[in-house]
């Protein structure tokens, strides 16, 4: 994963045109970039970071930030009953707890 300026690309490998393509995770906005090597790559995905920046100022409009932290998430009644109660038997906030679940589970 590529990192720069608050935010990250993902890469695929198109083996049949022998070239690596990626875009911007997190954003409504599609930023996309491409290169032959890594070398490449990286400057593309940095460049079309900032000229994301650049585009957004030129409009007016604040840039999109990925990956605020706020996720609103629907569950079942009871599986919220549940968290409660083993976050409060951890004594943890249930928002302490499920971030502590989520951790385990993506490692």
């Amino acid at each position: 994963m590529l990192r720069y300026k608050g935010y990250s690309g993902y890469v695929v490998f198109d083996d049949e045109a022998m070239i690596f393509h990626g875009e911007v995770m997190g954003l409504r906005d599609v930023v996309t970039f491409r290169g032959t090597n890594p070398e490449e790559l990286k400057e593309e995905f940095e460049r079309s970071i900032d000229g994301y920046l650049v585009w957004c100022q030129e409009l007016g409009q604040e840039p999109e930030r990925p990956f605020s932290g706020d996720i609103h998430l629907r569950i079942q009644p009871d599986l919220h009953a549940r968290l409660f109660i083993e976050a409060k038997n951890s004594g943890t906030s249930i928002n302490t707890y499920i971030n502590q679940a989520l951790k385990r589970a993506v490692g």
